[in-house]
């Protein structure tokens, strides 16, 4: 897979475009771009946006930007794996992201419905706590993974698919 072509001159807007990950690569690496006070608008070129979070190697932060899937990569994990760690009972925690109307629609057994309104509750957990975040087809749970990998969790994941692909992965192992 080629690498996308990003120069300081082009904007936030067209580097999300060519890199969708950029914006939690930059999240994970600099705290840049995950919330009100790091973020910064689609029309702010590359350049601007790391000048105004004092990032001087703009050459460090493309390359960043071009191994954001190989990030996002490394923050999935396969429904299977996650179905054996709940067969075997071992002990993670296992956050639906989803709003309640997708979890009606698609339910993910033994997966906690994720409290946006108690994050203490979330932040409080130890560092090294074993945790998969699910949503329907696993992009938004990346965004809430890398958001916890930003904080320094360091066994974070998102289930690859989402609900969808644990859907699928169940069925597939019925036909089997």
């Amino acid at each position: 897979m080629s690498q996308p072509v990003i120069t300081p001159d082009l904007t936030m807007e067209q580097i999300l475009k060519i890199a969708p990950a950029a914006q939690r690569a930059l999240f994970q690496r600099y705290h840049v771009g995950g919330c009100s006070a790091c973020g910064f608008q689609p029309t702010d070129t590359l350049a601007e946006v790391c000048k105004d979070h004092n990032l001087l190697d703009v050459a460090e932060v493309i390359g960043t930007i071009q191994r954001a899937d190989e990030v996002d990569r490394r923050c999935q994990i396969d429904p299977a794996e996650v179905r054996g760690w709940l067969e075997r009972g071992e002990d993670f925690t296992f956050l639906d992201v989803r709003q309640a109307e997708e979890r009606a629609q698609l339910p993910l057994e033994r997966a906690e419905p994720l409290d946006f309104a108690d994050t203490a509750r979330y932040m409080d957990l130890p560092k090294d706590r074993r945790i998969v975040f699910a949503c329907q087809d696993g992009q938004r749970a990346l965004d809430v993974a890398s958001y916890f990998i930003g904080h320094k969790f360091t066994r974070v994941w998102s289930l690859r698919g989402g609900a969808l692909g644990w859907a699928a992965a169940q069925g597939a192992a019925r036909t089997s």
